[in-house]
């Protein structure tokens, strides 16, 4: 069964994943001075994963020049997110892995099963979870968020960074916290 979604601007789960760099990665802990920008992604056996990491790598100097930190995060073990460190060049965001299953539910993520190898012929593992990206204040609160059920058609950098430049200038609220009666 699946969690509920998260509110905008309630706090989201806590968070705390290993660094292919070394190190943990504690959301809250170091936050950034606008936002934490969290993209979860399937893992290493993911291709499409890989091409939308390689964009977020490509605009990471973008999203820090706003004061917005860069965190790509998946339930891989520490060998396939080396892999990926490495495929996507990883030097301006960071990479953590080892997200539990059940944290990724905390976030409200979708889980999926093995289907076996993948195109790229690597094994997916026996679960893991699907894509969410989430924008998180440096309060711990939910800005903004969106999780699939599939690899494709994602939120492109491209727009979040506009949309962050907008929530910025404006001081423009989170949106989607109405939780009365309807």
């Amino acid at each position: 069964m699946r969690n509920s979604a998260l509110l905008p601007r309630y706090p989201v789960p806590a968070l705390n994943v290993a660094l292919t760099t070394g190190g943990r990665f504690v959301l809250g802990a170091d936050p950034g001075d606008k936002f934490d920008l969290l993209v979860f992604y399937r893992g290493l056996h993911c291709p499409v994963c890989a091409k939308y990491l390689l964009e977020l790598e490509r605009l990471a100097h973008e999203f820090a020049a706003r004061g917005v930190q860069v965190v790509a995060i998946s339930s891989d073990d520490e060998e396939r997110a080396g892999q990926m460190a490495a495929k996507v060049s990883a030097s301006g965001m960071k990479l953590g892995y080892g997200l539990s299953l059940r944290a990724a539910r905390e976030w409200g993520l979708y889980l999926s099963a093995s289907r076996g190898k993948t195109s790229i012929g690597i094994d997916e593992p026996d679960v893991f979870s699907e894509p969410g990206v989430f924008i998180v204040r440096p309060d711990g609160t939910l800005y903004y968020g969106a999780v699939q059920t599939m690899p494709f058609a994602r939120p492109p950098f491209q727009d979040l960074l506009g949309a962050i430049d907008f929530a910025i200038s404006k001081d423009y609220p989170a949106r989607g916290e109405f939780t009365g009666e309807v």
